[in-house]
């Protein structure tokens, strides 16, 4: 059966995600804009660096919870890496549509704010009440894919 495009964009970052070398969760995100694909990342560490699964989970190792200080981490999530790839290559993705398998946390909503990101649509929830709140707060839709009518 053809998938609707909210489906078919979301197994695009279900796919992607499987290229991610963290340890603890397989995140994937693929930025849309007029049912063309724009980026895609996964999370990972950066280019060049020693991934996770080289080096051992550093928050693990710190027993750092989830949702707390991103910052203690060597990788990038995987709208950060999306983001960074349509920048690198010059691609505006002001007026997208981003899908990821998992919500995304705050520093990530702050990042799709300002990049022009319009609606977020998310496989799994996290808990980042915060992040909500400022994308909601930006008019930036996010809707789980459960929500959404198949149809083309």
């Amino acid at each position: 059966m053809r998938p609707d495009w909210d489906h078919y964009f979301m197994e695009m970052a279900e796919v992607v995600a499987k290229r991610s070398t963290c340890l603890r969760r397989q995140v994937g995100a693929v930025l849309v804009k007029d049912r063309r694909i724009l980026a895609s990342g996964y999370n990972g560490a950066p280019s060049g660096m020693a991934h996770c699964q080289e080096t051992g989970c550093l928050r693990q190792q710190l027993g750092i919870p989830s949702g707390q200080q991103h910052e203690m981490c060597r990788g990038l999530h995987a709208e950060q890496n999306a983001i960074i790839q349509a920048a690198l290559h010059g691609t505006s993705i002001n007026g997208s549509l981003l899908y990821v398998t998992h919500q995304p946390c705050v520093i990530c909503a702050k990042m799709m704010i300002n990049a022009g990101v319009k609606s977020v649509v998310i496989k799994g929830a996290y808990p980042d009440a915060l992040a909500e709140q400022m994308l909601q707060e930006a008019g930036i839709t996010l809707t789980l894919l459960d929500n959404l009518k198949s149809g083309e």
